[in-house]
């Protein structure tokens, strides 16, 4: 049994709560929607799912009923506990674990025991959807496959080919590590508040091995490019990476000067970074790049 647009109303307010904007709390309150998650998420009995931004827990509820073993994640203090009372009210989430933690920051190699085989399914909070993504597949290597409902032009940008008004530096990076695909929207309705934008359901399955050899082009090397690219996306790569990319390195990758960043798949930034490396030249880091180049 998962948790009714009432319920969830009446849990804020005899609690004395209300989502928080600040942490981009928006609740969904519908079990048809949160039953459809957990079927897309194709989770079941003694599967590892960590859940990231709890909430009340209506989510939470839907997973624990499918038999996965849940880790629910919570930063809001004041939302913890009402989290934990109604987990111990629901005999199905008998055995979800609650940890109390900020998830841009927490050791996940601490809490994800065991090491491998986990699944994110959550409903993001708004203001960290695409770092956490992008820093979960960069460094959380035991999360093999992930579900997320995300603000729908974050959605767009994950799933983003070649080509795509959204395609961006982020896109080549989910692309690097993961198979995207599209899950559908969710409308505003069943949320609590209503956001004033649409949201998607995206599904990512981290590939087994990087699109890109690691051992050819470092991770380090081949994003900085990426970055210095759409830094200036609209620019053509000659001139967006002029003090970077020497003439002979777009030759030498078969990759045309006069091409955009988003018009590169993340191949075509491999070859162009193996290129560059072979100059012995170095890319600049994401400190010195201006801000939002990873979009």
């Amino acid at each position: 049994m998962t948790l009714s647009r009432a319920e969830i109303l009446r849990l804020l307010r005899d609690n004395s709560l209300s989502p928080s904007r600040a942490l981009g709390q928006n609740f969904v309150a519908d079990a048809n929607t949160v039953r459809r998650i957990a079927r897309i998420a194709g989770v079941g009995p003694g599967d590892l799912v960590v859940e990231v931004g709890a909430g009340l827990g209506s989510l939470t509820l839907a997973l624990a009923e499918t038999g996965a073993r849940v880790l629910a994640i919570e930063k809001d203090r004041w939302l913890a506990p009402v989290l934990r009372r109604v987990l111990a009210t629901h005999p199905e989430a008998a055995g979800t674990r609650l940890a109390e933690a900020d998830a841009m920051v927490i050791d996940w190699g601490t809490i994800l025991v065991p090491s491998r085989g986990w699944a994110l399914v959550a409903n993001l909070p708004y203001n960290i959807a695409t770092p956490l993504v992008a820093d979960l597949l960069d460094r959380v290597p035991a999360i093999e496959r992930m579900v997320v409902l995300v603000q729908e032009e974050v959605a767009r940008r994950l799933v983003a080919r070649p080509g795509e008004p959204a395609y961006g530096a982020v896109s080549v990076k989910v692309a690097y590590w993961a198979q995207a695909s599209w899950k559908g929207t969710v409308p505003s309705s069943v949320f609590v508040p209503r956001p004033k934008v649409g949201s998607a359901l995206v599904s990512l399955q981290r590939r087994s091995v990087p699109a890109v050899d690691p051992a050819i082009v470092p991770p380090e090397l081949l994003f900085g490019l990426v970055r210095a690219g759409f830094a200036t996306r609209r620019k053509m790569l000659r001139r967006a990476l002029a003090d970077l990319v020497p003439p002979s390195a777009f030759a030498s990758a078969g990759i045309d000067p006069c091409a955009r960043a988003e018009q590169l798949g993340v191949s075509e930034w491999g070859r162009l970074a193996a290129a560059l490396g072979a100059t012995g030249r170095v890319t600049p880091t994401a400190a010195e790049l201006p801000p939002g180049t990873d979009r």
